[in-house]
């Protein structure tokens, strides 16, 4: 009883003090994160995090927050906590999976953007604890993670849906209420994020979304207050002010050394469980990985339990196999950071010490040679993770890796190079690429730019970017014969052309060169699917065309690749 009291009063006097309308715009601008660095540099470390979404709307098998007025009517979403009886759940099985998957921190949605919170909130009715279950999600969970030794955090969404003092509501926050008081709000936002850091804390992260009505000047309230009660609580860019690291959601981010990132991303399609959710293949699970630190970012790999709290086996079992392979390899993710040579088609590089790593995840071609700049210190060995022989040939200014193509690994072929001395403090620096248009430029006859297709990130960019299973290319629906165009800035033989799609949705296309001022046709094809090899007749073009001519529905492509 004396420790709620203390709580009690400890939030009166942080909120009395904490009022958003004491910061100005030109304080926030000039504000930085003051997570602890340390802190920081250890959770890059991790570099490979679980992700959980889960609570009530698991017993209809829709998504998460965002169903609530869309697939399920608001009233009947918003009573189904006390349907929620998730009579198998068990916090030591969720930690032992995430610790056999190699993942070294764990973040629950402790409350998405429904409102409904899984732990004992003194601050509204609409919580685990009046569902059948009756258990303290959130307790039983941070104090498992403390006894398997693995960190937690936790997801708090910035907007409710549900709360009447905030001004939006579903579906998906897009109707706005008639009354509505967002400086009650926040001061209700406050008092739930300083329950989860008192009695639940010390908190690996504080992990928000959807700010929505938060402007920078409200983040930065939010930010603060938490600090007054964890100075070294790392927070994210997502209170609507900056935070502490960025959080691209469903790709992986870009090659950036200079501002933390972590990619967020789904095992599956759906955040929250669904039946028959499509896993995803090793391959993809474990290149989003390798991708992820390669850019210099972490990794937060989401699962979505069952509504009887079990994680689903299919899961469970990509989540071991990406364990198994960290066992043997995690010495080139753990502990290391992105580079020195920016990411390539073929795949990145990662850091530690005196030694460089090449991750090799897709070569076309027979026989792999790699070419990378001298680095001004000698290379003391080059090896294979696996084994198997390499040859390392200095040129003038650069050297060249060559070893058969029978030695590639079917998900990620590993270079290990050991230098004289340490490379930590080498500048990013480019590195050759296996085809011809890798990050070109491209245009578009449309592009639906920052839309969301089925769990996935829709950027014209992702067609060049290497990247074959991530993020992809969509034309607006009105687009009858979309095509796609890559420029590759100076007249280039070609004769090869790779297609990746999303799907199966293609039925007729061409690839087309730009042969001085007439668009001529190279190849027809009918389906592309996962992947379309495409023989080309020798030509010197600078500007190439994917078109496509017939679908069956709105078309993905993921990948264009030109050799």
């Amino acid at each position: 009883m004396k420790k709620n009291i203390s709580i009690v009063v400890l939030i009166f006097l942080l909120l009395s003090g904490w009022s958003t309308k004491s910061f100005s715009q030109k304080a926030v601008a000039e504000k930085k994160p003051i997570g602890n660095e340390k802190k920081i540099e250890e959770w890059k470390d991790a570099r490979f995090g679980m992700f959980i979404h889960w609570g009530p709307v698991t017993l209809k098998g829709t998504e998460i927050g965002w169903s609530r007025g869309r697939e399920i009517p608001v009233e009947e979403y918003d009573n189904l906590y006390k349907q929620f009886d998730a009579k198998n759940f068990n916090a030591d099985d969720w930690v032992s999976v995430a610790k056999a998957a190699g993942m070294k921190y764990i973040i629950l949605t402790t409350k998405h953007h429904d409102g409904f919170c899984l732990w004992n909130t003194r601050q509204t009715e609409y919580n685990i604890m009046n569902s059948p279950l009756k258990r303290d999600v959130v307790k039983e969970l941070a104090e498992t993670c403390k006894k398997q030794g693995i960190q937690f955090g936790t997801y708090y969404s910035t907007c409710d849906w549900h709360h009447p003092d905030f001004p939006l509501t579903s579906p998906g926050g897009s109707v706005t209420r008639e009354k509505s008081d967002l400086e009650a709000y926040t001061t209700y936002l406050k008092k739930q994020v300083a329950e989860l850091l008192l009695n639940y804390g010390p908190l690996y992260v504080l992990w928000f979304d959807v700010p929505q009505k938060f402007d920078a000047v409200r983040g930065q309230g939010v930010i603060d207050f938490a600090h007054q009660i964890q100075p070294d609580i790392i927070i994210n860019n997502r209170t609507g002010a900056k935070g502490d690291f960025d959080t691209p959601e469903q790709r992986v981010g870009g090659f950036q050394n200079t501002h933390p990132w972590e990619t967020c991303m789904t095992i599956a399609d759906q955040w929250a469980w669904k039946p028959n959710d499509k896993v995803k293949s090793l391959e993809q699970c474990l290149q989003t990985l390798v991708r992820s630190a390669g850019g210099d970012g972490n990794l937060l790999f989401n699962v979505g339990p069952m509504a009887d709290g079990r994680i689903e086996p299919l899961q469970i079992e990509r989540l071991k196999e990406m364990g198994q392979w960290l066992q043997k390899y995690g010495y080139t993710i753990y502990e290391t950071r992105g580079g020195p040579f920016k990411p390539a088609d073929w795949g990145v590089s990662t850091r530690k010490d005196n030694s460089i790593y090449l991750h090799i995840l897709k070569w076309i071609g027979t026989t792999p040679k790699i070419t990378i700049p001298d680095l001004g210190m000698e290379i003391n060995s080059c090896r294979l993770a696996h084994g198997g022989k390499v040859k390392l040939t200095k040129l003038d200014k650069a050297y060249t890796i060559e070893f058969s193509g029978e030695e590639l690994q079917p998900v990620n072929t590993i270079i290990e190079l050991e230098f004289s001395g340490n490379v930590m403090n080498i500048e990013p620096l480019e590195i050759s690429s296996n085809s011809l248009s890798y990050m070109k430029p491209l245009t578009a006859s449309s592009n639906l730019k920052g839309h969301w297709g089925n769990h996935q990130w829709v950027e014209l960019s992702a067609v060049t970017n290497g990247d074959w299973s991530g993020s992809f290319w969509e034309p607006e629906a009105k687009d009858l014969k979309p095509w796609v165009e890559i420029d590759l800035l100076k007249p280039e033989k070609i004769s090869q052309a790779i297609l990746y799609e999303r799907g199966m949705a293609v039925k007729a296309f061409e690839i087309q060169a730009l042969v001085g001022n007439k668009w001529k046709t190279l190849a027809k094809g009918k389906t592309i699917g996962s992947k379309a090899v495409i023989k080309l007749p020798k030509t010197t073009a600078q500007k190439v065309r994917l078109v496509l001519k017939e679908f069956s529905q709105t078309p993905g492509i993921y990948e264009v690749v030109l050799l």
